[in-house]
């Protein structure tokens, strides 16, 4: 495993910012909405999805940088990570 630098990070969070003011509902999970890669994720997906929401997902398991910054961004340890409107609503929970 590569060490992740402070600039990679800074580089990922600064992307995430985008990312979140650029979509409404936005979750950043384990998988995508068409294949969840943990019972978690899933759960959150199917919820939006029994709600007709529309919404975005960004794949950790794709990213190691993105992973560890998402978690930074947050200040929150675990995923998935649900934002709407901006503002980080929670995870499964």
């Amino acid at each position: 495993m590569e060490t992740i630098t402070q600039d990679q990070l800074d580089t990922s969070k600064a992307q995430i910012a985008d990312d979140i003011k650029n979509n409404r509902v936005l979750l950043y999970m384990k998988g995508n909405k068409m294949a969840p890669q943990c019972g978690f994720s899933a759960q959150v997906v199917h919820l939006l999805n029994q709600a007709n929401i529309e919404y975005d997902t960004r794949d950790i398991l794709q990213d190691q940088i993105l992973r560890q910054a998402i978690k930074d961004f947050s200040d929150w340890p675990t995923l998935p990570q649900l934002y709407v409107d901006g503002e980080f609503v929670g995870g499964c929970d």
